[in-house]
């Protein structure tokens, strides 16, 4: 009697289909929000906060006022919540070093020696030595702690390297954060 239709007919109407079809939409359009770049995934929370959204808005259209606003109220409350204890949270700005030096110069220890001091942590130092053309080659994966929500800039630790007596390449790539 609910669904209009005699009980002995052929076609019956499922009610759980139509949200069922809708979540899935939205959660396949939140998939599409999620990106990941190198070793930073974004998105999450959107595509989490778009399908509680849908959820809360099949609430409400359902019928389900109380349950609708008190899920809502959580959400908020959990969005903010976490959001205060994201801007604590310690972020990383990732970089790699390519220093090009001649065979007087730079060694690798001191490379290295350099970088921790000016509070680097090296994630990997490799050596190329073209012993024909008298040269060292360094790569570095290298990262630091960001201070504040700020873009991190160019270190002035390069502005060190720029004047090293020798010194024939030097190349620095921002990679992201973490």
């Amino acid at each position: 009697p609910t669904n209009g239709k005699p009980p002995d007919s052929y076609a019956v109407m499922d009610l759980m289909r139509l949200p069922l079809g809708i979540l899935t939409g939205v959660g396949f359009i939140g998939a599409g929000a999620i990106v990941r770049k190198g070793d930073l995934v974004l998105g999450i929370t959107t595509a989490a906060t778009m399908w509680f959204a849908t959820v809360v808005g099949l609430c409400l259209g359902g019928g389900q006022v109380i349950l609708g606003s008190v899920a809502t109220a959580l959400g908020l409350i959990v969005l903010r919540g976490l959001h205060g204890i994201e801007s604590g949270v310690e972020r990383y700005q990732n970089a790699e070093l390519r220093l090009t030096v001649d065979d007087t110069s730079l060694g690798a220890e001191e490379l290295r020696s350099r970088l921790l001091a000016a509070r680097f942590q090296v994630d990997s130092l490799s050596l190329t030595h073209f012993v024909d053309l008298h040269r060292k080659r360094f790569d570095c994966e290298v990262r630091w702690r960001m201070e504040g929500k700020g873009k991190a800039g160019v270190p002035q630790l390069l502005g060190q390297f720029e004047q090293l007596p020798g010194l024939i390449e030097l190349e620095w790539k921002a990679v992201g954060t973490t």
